[in-house]
């Protein structure tokens, strides 16, 4: 009975160990890019704050059936922007041309071969490419920092039926950035970018996506809304608003000059953003939240905000001059 009872224990032990050993080991995934697991709603949406769709976080597998509802409701970017553009080889050494798409609909899709989350997402994907090949056209772009020829080998293990190829510095950063995988960039047959998901989305939201960007039958609307750094964080400067920065107290004049320093003062998380960017890119980050808060904070502590120019002197009168200072 003891003897049973030990062992028992042991193999708790031994179980929990693993289970430590694979959380160590995920915690130092390449790049520390966070990995989105299946959202409740598309962050995009108009009535969302600006950069939201940064803000997703791990949800629960019971909140994933809610998202069956989305595929009825598409969002996209109501002045999209043209798709950065790239030619690189793929794994297999062939060229990947963005000039060669024009016409179809494009998935960028930023993943890893580490990265449960985009794991799951193959299916889909491979599934979508097979339905739509001809009018379709994915692009997986791995941002594993192992060989490429894991990657190459990983693909073909996973059937993976679209062209694999491996991001560089150039690609993340003509993207603004892939803080997050999954990532998805959803580009129109005009070639521009109406949409970006971050995290794992249904396979009804992509099709639905799909067919009405084609011109094809599909029980779905389409909302619009304006890009102020949910697809491209350059946009930040359009924002109004930023996630979790409280403006209240602030007239007009001033709110706009809080923003105009938040879109020009770096952030000191390292993330190399601006403040701005760094609240639409990764809302939870403590230290552009206070930074922003004390923008806010010093701006409302004085009567006005002061203005670079001087002020214009009355119809008929001049100007006064300047008052010497003394020494």
């Amino acid at each position: 009975m003891k003897r049973s009872f030990i062992l028992v224990l042991a193999m708790v032990a031994g179980l929990a160990g693993l289970a430590i050993g694979l959380a160590a080991s995920r915690s130092e995934s390449p790049r520390a890019i966070k990995v989105l697991r299946p959202a409740a709603h598309s962050a995009s949406s108009a009535s969302a704050s600006p950069g939201a769709s940064s803000a997703l976080l791990a949800a629960s597998d019971a909140k994933t059936a809610e998202r069956g509802d989305e595929a009825h409701v598409v969002r996209f970017a109501a002045h999209p922007q043209p798709m950065p553009a790239f030619l690189v080889n793929d794994l297999d050494g062939k060229p990947v041309s963005s000039a060669a798409w024009k016409g179809k609909v494009v998935f960028i899709n930023f993943w890893a071969t580490w990265c449960p989350p985009c794991r799951a997402e193959i299916p889909i994907l491979i599934d979508l490419e097979n339905r739509y090949k001809d009018r379709l056209q994915i692009v997986g772009v791995s941002v594993d920092d192992g060989d490429p020829a894991d990657v190459k080998q990983f693909a073909k293990e996973a059937g993976i039926n679209y062209p694999i190829v491996m991001a560089d510095r150039a690609i993340v950063t003509e993207y603004g950035g892939v803080p997050a995988l999954p990532t998805l960039f959803v580009v129109n047959p005009d070639g521009k970018v109406v949409q970006k998901h971050e995290g794992l989305f249904s396979n009804e939201l992509y099709e639905a996506e799909v067919r009405l960007l084609l011109g094809l039958p599909v029980d779905a609307t389409i909302e619009t809304f304006e890009d102020t750094g949910q697809i491209f964080l350059k946009n930040a400067v359009l924002a109004t608003d930023l996630p979790n920065v409280d403006f209240t107290g602030l007239n007009p004049e001033q709110k706009k000059f809080a923003l105009k320093r938040m879109n020009s003062e770096t952030c000191d998380c390292g993330c190399t953003l601006t403040l701005a960017q760094c609240r639409i890119n990764d809302t939870s980050c403590p230290v552009s939240k206070k930074l922003a808060a004390q923008v806010v904070k010093d701006i409302a502590s004085n009567a006005a905000t002061p203005s670079p120019f001087p002020p214009a002197a009355a119809p008929g009168t001049a100007a006064a001059p300047a008052t010497a200072q003394p020494n």
